[in-house]
Order: C-alpha cells, then sequence, then structure tokens
C-alpha cells in the first residue's frame, strides 16, 4: 500500500525511490510486525483474561500443565493482525504471491479461530469437528494448489527439485496439486501438534519463516538463482516482506509468549502459520528443503501418528505421552529443558537446510 504511495511520491522527490528496495521494505515489515505484537499485546491479553478466553488442559497430561489452566488463548489473532497489517503497508500489493499467501493464512486462520472460539467460549472441549476442520482445510489448500498451477508461466514453477543436485528437477505435471495440498495441510496441522509447551512452536516458525525468506528472495532473483542453479521465480522474492511481518509478529508474540506463558497463541495462530510456511515452500520450489528445516515439527508428527497406530493395533503405547515433546516432559525433563533443546534442534536443520543451496 504505501509503496503505491512511494511510486505516487517518487515524482515529487526522488528520495522516495528508496522503498522500491525489497530489503528495506522487508526491515520495515519485521519493524512494524514487531511494534504492533509489543504494544497491543499486554492491552489483548488484559481483554483475553477480561473475556476468560482461558485454555482448558488435558487431565491425561503432565502434572506440571495444570497451572496452565485458564491462561489466554486465542493470541495467535495478534499475530496475524500484525503480519496482515504489515504485509499490506510495505508488500508489492500487485504480487500475486503476496496475496495468495494472505488469503491462505487468512482462510487457515479462520478455521482456527472456530476451532479455538468453540472451545474457550462455548466450552465444547472437542470445538470444531475433524471432518469439518479438515473439510475446509482442503478446500483453501486445493484451491491455493490449482491456482499455483494453473497460473505458472515457467516448467520450473511445477517442478520438484532434489536438494544437493543441480541438474535434477522433475516435472511434476499435474501431481504438483497433489504435492502442494499435502504439504500445505500437512505443515498447518504439523506446527498445531507442536503448539503444546510455552514458545515451542512459535520461535522455529520464525526461524523457518526467515530461512524461507531467504530462499524466496534468492529463487525470485534471476543472477543469484542461476548462479545457485535453483529454479529461478518472477516475483517469488516479495515473500520476503511476508516473511519478515511473520519474524517481527512472531517474536513480538514470544515476549509474552515465553515460559511461563501469559498467553497461547491456539489453533488459530498455529493452523495458520503452518499453511503459511507450507505455501511459501511451494512458491519457492523448495519443499523438500523445507521438510529438511521442519524436522520438529515433522517428528512431533509421526510420534502421533506411531503411538495411534501402534495402541490400536498391539494396544501398546511406542512413547509414555505423544506429541513427543509430552514424552520428554513425562521422563522429567523440565519444559524449558525441552522447548530450548527443540528450538536448537531446529537452528541446525535450519542451516543444514539453506547450506543445500550451495551444495550442489
Amino acid at each position: 500500500m504505501l509503496l503505491i504511495l512511494a511510486d505516487y511520491l517518487e515524482q515529487y522527490y526522488s528520495g522516495f525511490q528508496v522503498f522500491g528496495y525489497l530489503t528495506l521494505r522487508a526491515i520495515l515489515g519485521v519493524l512494524t510486525a514487531l511494534a504492533i505484537s509489543l504494544v497491543f499485546g499486554a492491552p489483548m491479553i488484559r481483554r483475553l483474561n477480561y473475556m476468560q478466553v482461558g485454555q482448558a488442559v488435558r487431565d491425561d497430561g503432565p502434572q506440571t500443565h495444570l497451572v496452565k489452566a485458564g491462561t489466554p488463548t486465542m493470541g495467535g489473532t495478534l499475530i496475524l493482525i500484525a503480519i496482515f497489517v504489515s504485509s499490506l503497508l510495505w508488500a508489492d500489493l500487485s504480487n500475486r504471491y503476496v496475496w495468495v499467501v494472505l488469503l491462505v493464512t487468512f482462510g487457515f486462520g479462520a478455521i482456527g479461530f472456530i476451532d479455538d472460539y468453540q472451545k474457550v467460549v462455548y466450552k465444547n472441549p472437542k470445538g470444531l469437528a475433524a471432518r469439518w476442520k479438515y473439510l475446509w482445510q482442503s478446500i483453501i489448500g486445493l484451491t491455493a494448489a490449482i491456482y499455483l498451477y494453473q497460473s505458472a508461466i515457467l516448467p520450473e514453477e511445477t517442478a520438484l527439485i532434489v536438494p544437493f543436485f543441480k541438474d535434477i528437477s522433475l516435472q511434476m505435471g499435474p501431481l504438483f496439486i497433489v504435492l502442494t495440498y499435502f504439504v500445505i495441510v500437512g505443515s498447518s496441522n504439523a506446527v498445531n501438534l507442536t503448539d503444546g509447551l510455552d514458545g515451542l512452536a512459535i520461535l522455529p516458525s520464525v526461524i523457518i519463516g526467515g530461512a524461507l525468506g531467504v530462499i524466496a528472495y534468492l529463487a525470485g532473483h534471476s543472477y543469484f538463482s542461476e548462479y545457485l542453479h535453483i529454479p529461478y521465480v518472477p516475483g517469488a522474492g516479495e515473500l520476503v516482506v511476508f516473511t519478515a511481518a511473520l519474524a517481527g509478529a512472531g517474536m513480538g508474540f514470544l515476549w509474552f509468549n515465553t515460559y511461563p506463558a501469559q498467553v497461547f497463541m491456539g489453533d488459530v495462530g498455529a493452523l495458520a502459520l503452518g499453511a503459511a510456511l507450507g505455501v511459501i515452500a511451494v512458491v519457492a520450489r523448495h519443499e523438500i528443503v523445507f521438510f529438511i528445516m521442519s524436522g520438529v515439527f515433522v517428528i512431533e508428527t509421526l510420534s502421533v501418528i506411531l503411538q495411534v497406530t501402534s495402541f490400536k493395533l498391539t494396544g501398546k503405547r511406542i512413547f509414555r505421552m505423544a506429541p513427543l515433546h509430552h514424552h520428554f516432559e513425562l521422563k522429567g525433563w523440565p519444559e524449558p529443558r525441552v522447548i530450548v533443546r527443540f528450538w536448537i534442534i531446529t537452528v541446525m536443520l535450519v542451516l543444514f537446510g539453506l547450506a543445500t543451496l550451495k551444495i550442489r
């Protein structure tokens, strides 16, 4: 929005050309989203406390979580507001990828909001029925996948890139739609499953989002993409503004969500952030690298799948409790230790994922 204004004012003062630089707008996006989160975080928490929008705690969970009962949730609404305001202010609104990411994020956030609302306001412990949740996730995910496939201009925009090999890319054709659907929906639910401890999901989302922003920027630049032997995706670089806004909003939220949390982001934040990361990975054509960087999210999801499968087939549990972070808690790890160690693992995986850009 402000880019349009800057373009208009440029005829009166050439200094407004500076806002055409993507890196500057990304920095401003971080600062804007961070400021919104920090300024409105405390008032939001007070409002949620007044409305008694408190988190319910599982009876079969770690006993240390009982003190969390009543902690305000749905704080992810603030994250989304900060991301949207910052992106609308500093991103190029004529870029189709910006709108795809914004609309998918909003759609999954709306699903999470309804789910949270039913849990904390109507006191329905199950929230939105699973069949309806997955139906709407599927509709949004498939819509985005079909649009990205049909609007692709270059063959590279729908090819699967294999890391470590500069000359290997698989033309997927319509299978691109299937892959995109699973990346978006799978990523959304993986982040949601991980969001069980204070700050456990938000910082990895910020770190992975920042790394995807770097990849999108490189993919959207013809020189860098050619030098690194990665697909050139015109317009993908603009997503660095969105990822910058995500990072700023996430860090601002972590100020209040760090242990012991004053607020939880709830499904409204977790589902939206996961979906956003998935879309960006698809646009940047680095789904496999995204899978590597999201190792914590992947392991958390696999632990739930393995636990449920094992119990149904054998009547025995593999882990003391799923998702995996609860297993370590029940083994005696203090919550901060679990959180920080998962953060460290994410940092290492993200660095490894970024290294694949050069090791080809």
